[in-house]
């Protein structure tokens, strides 16, 4: 991945999780579905409407390639690589908090579609739109980014997320590693929820992915904590099959487990991590990690089967 399209990422992403809480190389090798004994689950796809009348963007959205982001896109990406289901997260960087077209989307393609919101902290009607959005849509967790105070072990924030625990559905954090002791006293506070760290706070090649890592190692302490494993071809400063975050990756499996950790393509990758494909991805799981078969399993869909599909 060229530096120059690495570093204007990178930034973009850690603005945009700091103002509202906001992934690869192209490989060589032909694409390859999962075992079809696999149930695949894609557990991090942010969908775009085409109909920007009725769910309009924010000002100056971040917006993917003509003809790439969308439901058609993504039911063609699952279907040519074995996905079974997908976690829509609602994309917070083109509808901010927004969100009916995530909403929509997921209940409309209930057969294969859950839906993980993003709601704003400091409103105070939050915790009541959760309950309505949990309840009317097929909404199944929601992402917890900071409050405007820049904390995300805030009042507002602990608000959802006890509403989350109430509900029995999953937060999704997305942070980095200098909130990583306010995530251990939310979830000291919330011992029955289970949450799931997107990015693995963002953990890429480096100085300070040692660093990184250490924190999520940390994280694996807290039983509710689940690792989602989208950073590798986002981070990354090498192609496919992107091995400089290989050992990364490999240390949170073994701290976690992979009984909680779950996969996720970062789609739509033309926008997210344009050098690598959605099916090189899933293949950096199913050949080039060297995981075992149990694991895969696991990684690749029984462990989200568990958070998000359960009754599927």
């Amino acid at each position: 991945m060229p530096s120059k399209n690495r570093k204007t990422r990178r930034t973009f992403l850690s603005e945009s999780a700091a103002v509202i809480g906001a992934t690869c190389a192209t490989g060589a090798v032909a694409a390859e579905k999962a075992d079809d004994d696999f149930l695949v689950i894609d557990c991090h796809a942010h969908i775009y409407g085409e109909d920007e009348q009725k769910y309009p963007t924010v000002e100056e959205p971040y917006r993917p390639p003509a003809g790439k982001g969308t439901v058609a896109h993504l039911k063609q990406e699952m279907k040519s690589n074995g996905v079974r289901f997908v976690t829509a997260i609602q994309t917070s960087t083109y509808y901010r908090f927004d969100n009916r077209f995530t909403a929509d989307s997921a209940r409309d393609n209930s057969d294969f579609m859950a839906a993980v919101i993003t709601l704003d902290p400091d409103n105070p009607d939050s915790p009541d739109l959760l309950r309505r959005y949990v309840q009317d849509s097929n909404v199944r967790g929601m992402r917890s980014v900071p409050a405007k105070s820049g904390k995300l072990d805030d009042p507002g924030v602990d608000r959802l997320w006890g509403t989350a625990e109430e509900l029995g559905i999953v937060i999704n954090v997305l942070t980095g590693k200098e909130n990583r002791s306010q995530i251990e006293a939310l979830a000291a506070r919330h011992p029955k929820l289970r949450f799931v760290i997107d990015h693995c706070l963002n953990i890429n090649a480096g100085p300070d992915t040692d660093a990184i890592v250490s924190n999520v190692v940390r994280l694996a302490e807290l039983p509710g904590a689940h690792a989602k494993l989208t950073f590798i071809p986002t981070g990354t400063a090498e192609p496919y099959p992107c091995r400089d975050l290989h050992h990364a990756c490999r240390q949170v499996i073994a701290a976690f487990s992979p009984q909680r950790c779950v996969w996720g393509s970062d789609f739509p990758c033309e926008l997210w991590c344009p050098e690598i494909s959605y099916a090189d991805h899933l293949k950096i799981f199913t050949r080039e990690l060297g995981l075992e078969t149990s694991a895969k399993k696991a990684i690749l869909g029984e462990t989200a089967r568990g958070l998000w599909f359960a009754d599927s």
